[in-house]
């Protein structure tokens, strides 16, 4: 099992403490993964339900920075050697497809092989309407930007006739990725499970580390690895990645669960550290990795 940690880039911290230096020195903790989330507007007042939360409520500040996902990755390819770098999750559909391949692919060619792609569908309709793209229409548009995306990596795309984007023949683009960069669904609802394992290369989760549910995840895995076999593909080749929020400060209870998602079938886990003390992700990288199976 590979352990990852979510490298802060909503509030203060990335200003604080450094982007370039939080992503040093969580690999030299000996994390496998480096993470982080993306949102591109907020408005004053979040009405639309968010998914992870028992009670629908978005309880963060709607006022404090957000810093953009592609910039900081590039930030933290830099900053690194060896980790895998990755979005926990970005909402394509709201990024231009064509811009967004090229620099996914810049940043894999960049950093040796190392970027893997959290997507979701999204989830705020009002981030949608800020951007002026169709809420009701993201999930087919998630779709396509994928297929385009990995059509653009191959360098000399066909011409693509989508519903929602088209691009003429005759087009380069380069460079490639230096490695197949895997699409992780994010979601847990049967279109987003159905997604990861009919056209994605797993699934990205998301539980509260206060209240792991290994018979919810096994549940999403089923479903994933059926919609796999429904179409053909083999369901043991897909990664299964949890993200557990709200686990900073509990990396020694995190610990306990890693046997049990592991058996599952659980292949990262995502967490965060404490950046309030000075041993912060020292701690949680000695808590979890010396623990997780093998």
């Amino acid at each position: 099992m590979n352990v990852g940690v979510k490298v802060p880039n909503f509030g203060g911290l990335p200003l604080e403490l450094g982007v370039a230096s939080m992503s040093e020195r969580l690999e030299a903790a000996g994390f496998d993964s480096l993470w982080i989330s993306d949102h591109v507007v907020m408005p004053d007042v979040v009405e639309s339900a968010y998914p992870f939360a028992a009670d629908g409520k978005a309880d963060w500040a709607t006022d404090a920075p957000w810093y953009d996902a592609v910039a900081l990755l590039g930030m933290m390819t830099a900053a690194t050697t060896r980790v895998e770098l990755g979005v926990a999750v970005m909402l394509l559909p709201l990024r231009h497809p064509v811009v967004f391949a090229k620099q996914a692919a810049t940043l894999d060619a960049l950093s040796g092989g190392r970027l893997a792609l959290g997507v979701g569908a999204g989830w705020m309709a009002e981030e949608f309407d800020a951007l002026n793209v169709p809420f009701e229409t993201r999930g087919r548009r998630l779709d396509e930007w994928m297929d385009l995306a990995r059509a653009c990596w191959t360098g000399a795309p066909a011409a693509f006739d989508g519903t929602h984007y088209q691009l003429p023949a005759g087009v380069q683009c380069y460079p490639v990725p230096a490695h197949h960069i895997p699409f992780l669904l994010g979601g847990h609802s049967r279109p987003a499970l159905r997604r990861a394992g009919g056209r994605g290369d797993g699934w990205l989760a998301q539980q509260s580390a206060r209240s792991i549910d290994v018979t919810a995840l096994e549940q999403g895995i089923g479903t994933m690895r059926a919609a796999a076999e429904t179409v053909g593909r083999d369901p043991t080749r897909l990664r299964v990645v949890v993200r557990l929020v709200e686990s900073a400060e509990t990396p020694e209870v995190v610990a306990e669960h890693l046997d049990s998602l592991g058996r599952i079938g659980v292949t990262d886990v995502i967490v965060d550290v404490d950046w309030a003390r000075d041993d912060g992700p020292e701690r949680s990288a000695t808590a979890l990795i010396e623990r997780r199976p093998r």
